[in-house]
């Protein structure tokens, strides 16, 4: 029953995700949205990786969302600082060619 739970909290953080990335314009609000659909796949890997109450979780899936964590991690400071340089660059937040709202 806990294993359904996170498969479908984990479905749902990467359809807001993958909602918030495709709709919104602002390169902050697009960086979070990034980070909630890798928190779904990771909270994913986690429920996928769990095999039976009785038995231990999969090392390997562990492993792999470990990983992810710092590439995430990485790849937000990455964002955080282009997104940053845009603005400097542009005096625009967004990347769309509308004025800012």
């Amino acid at each position: 029953m806990s294993t359904l739970l996170y498969l479908l909290a984990g479905v749902g953080l990467v359809a807001m995700g993958l909602h918030a990335l495709f709709v919104h314009t602002h390169l902050l609000r697009q960086v979070l949205a990034l980070n909630i659909l890798s928190t779904g796949v990771f909270l994913l890997f986690i429920a996928w990786g769990s095999r039976s109450p009785a038995d231990h979780a999969d090392p390997v899936a562990q492993a792999l969302v470990l990983t992810g964590i710092v590439v995430a991690v990485s790849a937000t400071a990455l964002a955080l600082a282009l997104a940053v340089r845009i603005k400097q660059t542009t005096g625009k937040s967004s990347l769309s060619d509308e004025a800012d709202v």
